[in-house]
């Protein structure tokens, strides 16, 4: 699945978990190949230093390095698009700017959490983020941890930017989307796994994901099959990956989860965290694994 100005972020991204030592420290070479094994399975896109990649408890050199690390592994085979979410604005421009001068393809920008702007503040911020660089914008809509979510008049103004294509849409309002989608022509994307296949209905090119971490190419073939018109074929085909998708959605930590199902399958070292995330206590690691076992993604060792 190629870049086209209709997919310009590609069709599968996921929202990369940050590895980290068990001292905590941020492990850039275990990011590095686990962006490799990502994009050797189904992706076109990674996103880097979301809230999946911890972003609020990293910090600006990590954050730095771990894209430089991910774009030099994954050369041109991926887009690499860099969270800059932040609800001081003047923070947000300097991590797009970071994004931009260590080789980010695009930028992953969230309405101001917490503080709770008006519609107003909500654009400028976004139009302050996307005026930094050059590099392409990815808007974020998720009203969930944010309680602000762009508005219908927001996404028109900002949809007038040159700079700024495409929307990550986790509202779960399908109706709002299929609307926008046709008024604003910004390529969206579902931003819950779960979604997927209502989003595309209405329109949508793609997805960020975060059980993508596990499905690369499962989700690949279901957005193959859609392109191709099959779309009982990707019915299907996405029916098969709802356990694993409720296994890492649907707990309310898919951070925490990701992580845990990666390194219980060797794909990462650990899953350490940082607080205020803790670690997984033996009841949730035995339930993740025996999810694991069940999903078909881990043999068990009574096997």
């Amino acid at each position: 699945m190629s870049l086209t100005s209709s997919r310009p972020f590609g069709a599968l991204l996921t929202a990369m978990v940050t590895p980290m030592r068990a001292d905590g420290t941020v492990d850039i070479e275990a990011g590095a190949r686990l962006a490799t094994h990502l994009v050797d399975h189904g992706h076109d896109g990674l996103v880097l230093n979301g809230t999946t990649g911890e972003a609020p408890t990293t910090h600006a050199p990590e954050k730095a390095e771990l894209i430089r690390a991910v774009v030099e592994a994954v050369g041109d085979r991926a887009v690499v698009v860099a969270g800059a979410g932040s609800n001081d604005t003047a923070h947000a421009v300097r991590m797009a700017e970071q994004a931009a001068e260590v080789g980010a393809h695009g930028l992953l920008v969230v309405t101001p959490y917490y503080s709770r702007p008006s519609q107003e503040g909500v654009y400028c911020h976004t139009v302050a983020v996307a005026d930094a660089t050059d590099l392409p914008v990815m808007l974020y809509d998720v009203p969930g941890r944010t309680v602000v979510r762009y508005e219908p008049a927001t996404l028109d103004r900002l949809a007038a930017h040159p700079r700024i294509v495409a929307v990550k849409d986790a509202t779960g309002d399908v109706q709002s989307a299929l609307r926008s989608i046709d008024r604003t022509g910004l390529a969206w994307y579902s931003g819950d796994d779960g979604m997927l296949l209502p989003f595309l209905s209405v329109g949508a090119v793609g997805i960020v994901s975060m059980a993508g971490h596990l499905l690369g190419d499962e989700l690949a073939s279901v957005l193959r099959a859609w392109d191709r018109g099959e779309v009982s074929l990707a019915r299907r085909e996405f029916a098969t990956l709802l356990p694993t998708i409720d296994l890492i959605c649907g707990s309310g930590n898919g951070a925490l989860r990701s992580k845990l199902a990666l390194a219980l399958l060797g794909l990462i070292p650990g899953a350490t965290m940082r607080l205020p995330q803790v670690p997984a206590d033996e009841d949730e690691v035995a339930a993740v694994r025996a999810a694991l076992v069940t999903a078909g993604h881990l043999v068990s060792a009574e096997a």
